[in-house]
């Protein structure tokens, strides 16, 4: 069995650190960006898409999406439950996790391919967009902030792949936007501290 991921990657890195909560540790192929390796024709052969990660099983089988990949482990490997323990607690954590990458996680990823240097040339560029999804996200951490009043994880109780993404995300936008959790969010600060304080955080 074998990962294939990207260094620096945001969905390789929500893999890996449920793979990090999971307690597993199985071999890793890195690909970067500049040589672009995975878009050459011996990893297409593997993803047509040239999206990492990807995962390959002893028997040759491949799974992509970052999503896809974790729910193979959490069946495989139950504790910790990162889906959720009930029928009703995995349909939270589906909601939570979806609204994490829909009004948390694409938002990051488009403003920083629409805004920053890195993407000129690779990707064609539309700063008002980025800039009008830079306001969505802003928008989104008050959204959040308001969500996690009284909640110490996001949906459920314990924590569960839907931080793992807001985590990813918060972190990107951080990093590459250089847009930080405002001073009053106190809830999504406080949720934040205990969250990237967590020995897998760093996968």
């Amino acid at each position: 069995m074998k990962l294939y991921s990207l260094k620096n990657g945001v969905n390789p890195r929500r893999v890996r650190i449920f793979l990090a909560e999971k307690k597993v540790s199985l071999p890793i192929e890195e690909f970067d960006m500049d040589s672009a390796a995975h878009k050459q024709p011996a990893f297409l052969a593997k993803n047509p898409l040239g999206t990492l990660p990807v995962l390959e099983l002893d028997d040759g089988t491949l799974i992509s999406e970052s999503v896809a990949i974790c729910r193979y482990f959490e069946e495989m490997i139950p504790e910790p439950p990162l889906f959720g323990r009930s029928s009703l607690e995995r349909a939270q954590v589906e909601m939570w996790n979806r609204r994490m990458e829909l009004e948390l996680l694409l938002p990051t990823i488009d403003v920083f391919v629409h805004t920053n240097p890195f993407w000129v040339g690779r990707r064609t560029q539309i700063a008002a967009w980025g800039e009008q999804r830079r306001k969505v996200l802003v928008e989104r951490m008050a959204w959040l902030d308001r969500e996690l009043a009284g909640r110490e994880f996001i949906g459920i109780d314990r924590y569960n792949i839907a931080d793992i993404t807001a985590q990813v995300a918060l972190l990107t936008a951080r990093g590459a936007l250089k847009l930080v959790i405002p001073e009053d969010h106190a809830n999504l600060t406080r949720w934040w501290s205990a969250v990237s304080s967590r020995p897998t955080a760093r996968a």
